[in-house]
């Protein structure tokens, strides 16, 4: 136990914007102490190096990555690290009781294969990737409580399969028709130097990108699977949209019942995520805006039927550096320790 009783966590990878999300929540949650920032390239630094708007709250330094010095210090850790690195380490802290939180693609998928194809890396620790629980706590929260190892889902799998789950589930839709258009802020693309999120290329324009070949098609297909009980595959195409933060998936399916209206469905998503207080399914006739979810760990689903087409239109809006990344990683500890999901999250939004 850290400090006042509180449990003891580390971030490695703290440089990135997913591992400054995760500081902040991180520095407010009343029952984690923030104790170990590891870093490769920004080893020796202080954080306040890096962000100097969080000198005045965190006074750590970035150090090399060692699981030995993260096993004597914490009891949980979040790695927050480009893909094909979380796996180098994660079998020595798992072997150290270290509960592990994966923000990258690492350990999402129940089949390293599939993970080697789409990430072009290979892999040989296939047994504790069979051990890892998919974190997305509206589907899977029963196995992550029970969890050691947690792959926490991309954001845009996070937004999307928030608004595809209870049509698959519940059989209502014919899965193959299922389309998903979504719609990123620059952030999701990480605090690296691209030429596409310059200002000056990104501003005034909207483009898609990774068509028919986004990394997270099989993420997204391997969930869509699970609950559709048979093998799925489905359209997805993301798209960049000049403004830092928050995604909006919009889903398109064809309904079995075409005698489905629109307040059936409200009726049917309200059900479906009763037991779930981060997903807020909006009134008949509204529709979810990103600015509402920005800064909060909230996922807002708007629902529309076009009877003319037999289509259901799902419209799903999240932060996705909180809902999509830090924030769901930190709801996922809270499960793993037996305690609210809902502690130490922000509920409300910044807005405008």
């Amino acid at each position: 136990m850290g400090k006042n009783g509180r449990v003891p966590v580390g971030i490695v990878g703290a440089s990135g914007y997913g591992g400054v999300q995760l500081v902040r929540l991180l520095m407010d949650h009343p029952e984690l102490e923030l104790v170990y920032l590891g870093g490769e390239s920004s080893a020796g630094k202080p954080f306040a190096d890096l962000y100097p708007h969080l000198a005045h709250a965190v006074n750590l330094p970035i150090e090399a990555v060692d699981p030995e010095i993260i096993a004597q210090r914490c009891e949980a850790v979040f790695l927050s690290l480009p893909n094909g690195l979380a796996c180098q380490i994660t079998p020595k802290l798992i072997e150290k009781g270290i509960k592990v939180l994966d923000l990258s693609a690492d350990y999402r998928f129940t089949n390293l294969a599939t993970y080697t194809t789409w990430y072009g890396t290979e892999r040989s620790d296939q047994k504790i990737a069979a051990s890892a629980v998919y974190g997305l706590p509206e589907l899977y929260r029963d196995r992550i409580a029970e969890a050691q190892l947690v792959g926490c889902p991309g954001c845009y799998p996070t937004a999307s399969l928030l608004a595809l789950s209870p049509l698959l589930k519940q059989g209502l839709i014919v899965p193959e028709t299922a389309i998903i258009d979504a719609k990123s802020g620059t952030s999701g693309g990480g605090r690296q130097a691209k030429m596409n999120m310059l200002l000056a290329e990104a501003d005034n324009s909207l483009a898609a990108y990774g068509v028919a070949r986004h990394r997270h098609t099989p993420e997204i297909e391997q969930i869509c699977s699970d609950l559709a009980g048979h093998e799925l595959t489905v359209q997805f195409t993301p798209h960049l949209i000049p403004m830092v933060r928050g995604i909006l998936a919009t889903v398109y399916a064809t309904l079995r019942d075409p005698g489905l209206v629109r307040d059936d469905m409200v009726t049917i998503y309200n059900a479906f995520y009763r037991n779930a207080p981060w997903v807020k399914i909006c009134e008949s006739g509204v529709y979810p805006q990103t600015k509402w979810a920005s800064g909060s760990n909230l996922c807002y689903i708007g629902i529309e039927v076009d009877p003319r087409t037999r289509r259901v239109i799902v419209m799903s809006a999240i932060d996705n550096l909180i809902k999509g990344q830090a924030g769901q990683a930190i709801q996922c500890l809270n499960i793993m320790m037996g305690w609210d999901e809902t502690l130490g999250l922000p509920k409300l939004g910044f807005y405008p």
